[in-house]
């Protein structure tokens, strides 16, 4: 997505941001949430409200509180050890991705 340098996993800070010229994409990861209004506390509805890219790790830690994704991904090790990728759409929007991907290929 033309994102340059390194990515940080948002393990600690819970959420980085990426500006791009094309859009905002911010990267949550909510492994270490206890209660799902912990994210409503934190502030991100208006986050998740705005335009951009939100991709999140460990989403059911605020079951109830997001919105519905367009897009699942789910990461699984395979038994040799490889990842195995599965994506399941949940909108319009969603499924355009999907296509797009095939298209593209997902390196």
């Amino acid at each position: 997505m033309g994102v340059r340098g390194r990515i940080k996993s948002p393990s600690y800070a819970i959420v980085e941001a990426y500006a791009l010229a094309s859009c905002q994409i911010w990267h949550f990861d909510f492994y270490r949430f206890k209660d799902p209004n912990e994210w409503e506390e934190a502030g991100f509805r208006d986050i998740f409200a705005s335009k951009g890219l939100k991709l999140v790790e460990w989403p059911e830690k605020a079951e109830g509180l997001l919105p519905e994704a367009d897009l699942a991904i789910h990461l699984e090790l395979g038994p040799d050890g490889a990842r195995q990728v599965s994506l399941s759409a949940n909108s319009a929007i969603g499924q355009e991705l999907i296509q797009t991907i095939g298209q593209r290929g997902m390196d």
